[in-house]
């Protein structure tokens, strides 16, 4: 009987032994690539959702459009693309598309303001809380603590009928309710960069507590910071048109987008474009600016991994 021998390609321990033609670098090189591709996509969709409502609300005092509070009971539910209205007019014949982009405008600066007050008030109050410590941090901590304990909206509705639904009062109730996030993020931040020897150093040329904070920390946390702040934009404006949608938020004759919604709810099985077309729009400027800060963020921690 003819013995049969063993062959390279039927040995296990060959397939074992033969290096493998895909190594580690390359597999990091291809995850890096892809993160590289994620983060591209995210920062492109992101800018182009976030543009097509920007930019139309910024210049919607120069554009030709109808006035936003401009009454005509004879165009009543006018669907979109009819007689001139894009997307139609609403149950008091007012064109819906001037409407949408003047009230934006009010949702958006209230926005706006409401983060740029809220990353500011985080910034000092973790800033200090990180690298003072001692009662510092325990007095942060414990409002932090308050506050995130209260249900968000109870809270914002319960100030808002104590002080009116005023512009600026909505601005600083927001404010107020979203500076938690900002601050917890700084504290940890600054928790890290104290003990870094740039720091000491500093110390030890003699510049004191608050000079080391606001010209060496400060600096090098404001960027991971802000990216936060970005994402809080989203959260702003979804809580100011929740605001105007229960009847809380700024009063007439501002047409912001909850408004829009509240008053076109009732209509919602005869005329779905009074409700939709403003949620649309909202859904739109949230998703472009939550995938335009994730494709940012994404993009500052793989080049601070590589430079590391």
């Amino acid at each position: 009987m003819a013995s049969v021998t063993s062959t390279p390609a039927a040995d296990p321990a060959a397939h074992a032994e033969r290096p493998s033609a895909v190594t580690a670098r390359d597999l990091t090189r291809a995850t890096a690539a892809r993160q590289r591709r994620s983060s591209r996509f995210k920062i492109w969709a992101g800018s182009v959702c976030t543009a097509l409502v920007v930019l139309p609300v910024a210049l919607a005092s120069l554009l030709p459009l109808p006035d936003a509070n401009a009454q005509d009971l004879s165009q009543r539910r006018l669907p979109p693309l009819t007689d001139g209205h894009l997307l139609g007019t609403d149950q008091l014949g007012r064109d819906l598309l001037s409407r949408i982009l003047h009230g934006g405008q009010v949702s958006l600066s209230v926005g706006v303001l409401a983060v740029l007050v809220s990353g500011l008030i985080g910034i000092v109050a973790g800033s200090a809380a990180g690298f003072f410590g001692g009662w510092v941090d325990a007095l942060v901590s414990r409002f932090l603590e308050a506050q995130l304990a209260l249900p968000l909206l109870m809270m914002l509705l319960l100030v808002v009928a104590l002080f009116g639904p005023s512009v600026t009062v909505i601005t600083c109730v927001i404010a107020v309710a979203q500076w938690p996030e900002v601050a917890r993020l700084t504290r940890s931040l600054v928790l890290v960069e104290r003990e870094k020897p740039y720091v000491a150093a500093a110390r030890m040329l003699g510049l004191r507590g608050w000079s080391v904070l606001t010209r060496h920390v400060v600096p090098n946390v404001v960027k991971p910071v802000s990216l936060v702040v970005l994402l809080l934009l989203a959260q702003a404006v979804l809580l100011e048109s929740a605001l105007s949608f229960l009847g809380a938020g700024p009063q007439r004759p501002f047409a912001t987008w909850g408004r829009i919604i509240s008053d076109g709810q009732a209509y919602i099985t005869t005329s779905w474009w009074l409700v939709t077309l403003p949620g649309l729009v909202i859904a739109l400027l949230v998703v472009g600016v939550n995938l335009l800060g994730d494709g940012l963020r994404d993009r500052t921690r793989r080049r601070k991994g590589a430079g590391a």
